[in-house]
């Protein structure tokens, strides 16, 4: 069992000798990776601060007259990740530890990013006990908070380090015993307000024998699945809750990025794509909307989330940016509309009930949308039961033709 341990040994090096110590007195090979850019590391590590550099393209002396500690800390980020997936792919990694502050969070997870979901991934960080959304992005780190600064050994950095090395321990020498699932994997997105349609989608898909995993559309969610897309873990997308790209074009705290509906069709998977939770744009607290929306309809979820209502203005433009990242799929692709409401509270007598603006993102999903794209409407709200219906079974028989669906109904 080996252990990567990342970190910049000319500032961190007492502690990263540590956890090495740590592991090791538990019988699990160390191997240390020094991130370090601008002095010597106390002790020879197993890939050199060096070696990290030049898998960036660059050269540690080229990063020390540069002098630029931004540059050094994403170029030695990108040289980390590369040096962590050839050790893995070389079986020599089979968990990776961090610990350091803002500079070192930055490199460690970097490389942590760069793993499949399930290699263990642990990162003691100064910076755990914030906004760690940069940090983790959509991959399984963890991130323990290291309550003192990394800053020299003392009795509570011990305990820490210590704790964190255990765990890590724990995590390579121990088999879960997770079987791993040969059906056809299918990809959900989900909102609080579209559960019930994913309940019954999900329900009618298992039963079909396909496995589903739901992720929560709050950015980081459809990042994630579109990532498991293009590594080839998910085999067919049921996108109810495209709810991320309302947040995104008006500037909610949700949104998933420019490329948000891009991985199925690039890859050619199949894909059912609905309009859930488009009426809504999320923030924090109430207090925490920015100004310039003050006089726009609202709705407090709960104390830490405030939804926004879109305007017919937003919902045309969010039409027209479906139906083109739609239109682009080179795999099998359809657009389920539900037309009676598009989120648990767009149904009459509901807060965010607009037909107007709803008008205006149908209207502009049919006008823009190509003939490739095959168009359902129906004239029931997204968490109908005949919604969930066509939907799933609208997917099955994309998988069905492509040679994706299972093998016999469970």
């Amino acid at each position: 069992m080996s252990v990567v341990i990342i970190g910049t040994l000319d500032t961190k090096g007492e502690e990263i000798g540590f956890a090495r110590d740590v592991l090791e007195a538990q019988g699990v090979d160390a191997h240390v990776v020094d991130a370090g850019v601008m002095g010597e590391p106390p002790f020879d590590p197993d890939t050199s601060a060096d070696a990290v550099a030049e898998a960036a393209g660059t050269t540690l002396e080229a990063l020390r007259e540069a002098g630029d500690r931004g540059e050094a800390t994403a170029a030695m980020g990108e040289g980390a990740a590369d040096v962590a997936r050839r050790l893995h792919e070389d079986g020599d990694l089979e968990g990776v530890l961090g610990l350091g502050g803002s500079g070192n969070t930055s490199i460690a997870t970097a490389a942590m990013r760069a793993l499949p979901i399930g290699v263990p991934k642990l990162m003691v960080s100064t910076m755990a006990s914030g906004d760690t959304e940069p940090y983790v992005g959509a991959r399984d780190v963890m991130m323990l908070y290291s309550v003192a600064d990394i800053e020299g050994l003392n009795q509570l950095s011990r305990r820490v380090i210590a704790n964190a090395a255990l765990a890590m321990v724990g995590m390579v020498t121990n088999d879960p015993g997770v079987a791993v699932d040969d059906r056809p994997t299918v990809g959900i997105t989900m909102f609080g307000v579209t559960t019930p349609c994913v309940q019954t989608a999900r329900e009618r898909l298992e039963a079909k024998g396909y496995e589903t995993i739901v992720f929560h559309a709050t950015g980081t969610g459809g990042r994630a699945m579109e990532s498991l897309v293009e590594e080839g873990v998910v085999d067919g997308v049921l996108d109810v809750t495209t709810t991320e790209w309302a947040d995104e074009l008006v500037g909610g705290v949700l949104g998933a990025g420019p490329d948000r509906l891009e991985a199925a069709g690039a890859e050619g998977v199949p894909q059912v794509v609905s309009t859930g939770a488009l009426d809504m744009v999320n923030f924090g607290p109430r207090e925490s909307v920015p100004e310039e929306f003050e006089g726009r309809q609202f709705h407090v979820h709960n104390p830490q989330v405030t939804l926004m209502r879109t305007t017919p203005e937003e919902n045309a433009e969010l039409g027209e940016i479906l139906a083109e990242k739609l239109n682009a799929a080179d795999g099998p692709t359809a657009l389920v509309v539900p037309l009676e409401g598009v989120s648990a509270i767009d149904v009459e007598g509901e807060d965010f009930h607009d037909p107007e603006a709803d008008a205006a993102l149908f209207e502009a999903l049919r006008s823009t949308l190509d003939d490739d794209v095959e168009l359902v409407e129906l004239e029931a709200d997204i968490n109908d039961e005949a919604v969930a219906t066509a939907l799933a079974d609208t997917l099955d028989e994309y998988m069905r033709a492509t040679g994706r669906a299972p093998s016999e109904e469970g």
